[in-house]
């Protein structure tokens, strides 16, 4: 008796597909790419050479001609910062039309009032800049150094900045600030976020809005493809434009954390725990509730 006949057994079995092969990219869209690299390369050093002439500049000769015209201390300090914002707004600007970066501001109503205290986590080199150069009324902590440094040294003694030198006084002197309606910025990092990504964040900044009873204002900064990060180099610029995202959240109420009695301290380690990771959820695009 005859075995049934297998119709499969004389088909082909058919290969598997095939993943299309990768096509290098043309030639002239490389060679485009890396002459948009070596503008923007130029473009940044140009940048930042004109940001320390104009630093110059306002020490040399505008910062000297407030000090002999006016005479009031509190109308001379709005005046100097007047002057930073403006100079930073223009620095942003500059790096903007060379090619530099773009960037977009959200939410900046909110900054539109006084005695602001702004927190912000500090991806770059110029978080400071962009925040001043949109911050009416701004003032900051700024590194001891800078006060004797030859670019910075005038403007920062004229507008009165807070110098992180002062110690235990260093606290009350934010506090102070806040009450006389200025908007003060801190990064709670205390400098440029590691190279990993992980924020660290000290005590200082909950410390004043613990002792100051002030709500915080957070500023949520990207930055995508990273440049200008920590360890890095000016020239070492990514392969296409950087984008800023600048993104002002609500308010973050302060009575929360000294609710049932709690301690000055006790409040802000919670603080400072809840905005680091705050922050840290923030910059992953998931901002804490």
């Amino acid at each position: 008796m005859n075995e049934p006949m297998d119709e499969t057994a004389d088909k082909p079995i058919p290969e598997p597909a095939r993943k299309p092969a990768h096509r290098p990219e043309p030639w002239f869209k490389r060679q485009a790419n890396r002459v948009g690299r070596g503008l923007r390369i130029a473009g940044t050093g140009l940048s930042f050479f004109i940001f320390g002439v104009g630093g110059l500049l306002l020490r040399m000769l505008l910062f000297p001609l407030l000090d002999m015209t006016v005479r009031s201390r509190p109308l001379k300090i709005k005046l100097a910062r007047e002057l930073i914002r403006l100079s930073f707004r223009g620095f942003i600007e500059l790096m903007r039309l060379l090619g530099v970066l773009r960037y977009d501001i959200r939410g900046l109503q909110h900054l539109r009032r006084n005695g602001l205290l702004i927190l912000a986590n500090h991806p770059t080199l110029i978080d400071t800049v962009f925040l001043m150069a949109f911050s009416r009324h701004a003032d900051c902590i700024v590194k001891g150094a800078l006060w004797n440094h030859p670019v910075t040294r005038g403007p920062v003694r004229s507008a009165a900045y807070i110098s992180n030198d002062n110690g235990p006084a260093l606290i009350g002197e934010c506090i102070a600030s806040l009450n006389n309606g200025n908007n003060l910025i801190i990064f709670p990092e205390g400098t440029r976020t590691a190279t990993d990504g992980v924020m660290r964040f000290k005590r200082g900044a909950a410390n004043v809005a613990v002792r100051g009873r002030r709500d915080i204002t957070p500023v949520v900064i990207r930055c995508r493809p990273p440049t200008l990060a920590k360890g890095g180099k000016w020239w070492q610029v990514p392969p296409r434009k950087a984008s800023f995202t600048i993104t002002v959240q609500a308010d973050i109420v302060i009575d929360d954390f000294l609710q049932n009695g709690v301690s000055d301290i006790h409040a802000a380690r919670h603080l400072t725990d809840y905005l680091q990771n705050y922050f840290m959820k923030a910059t992953l695009g998931h901002a804490a509730t």
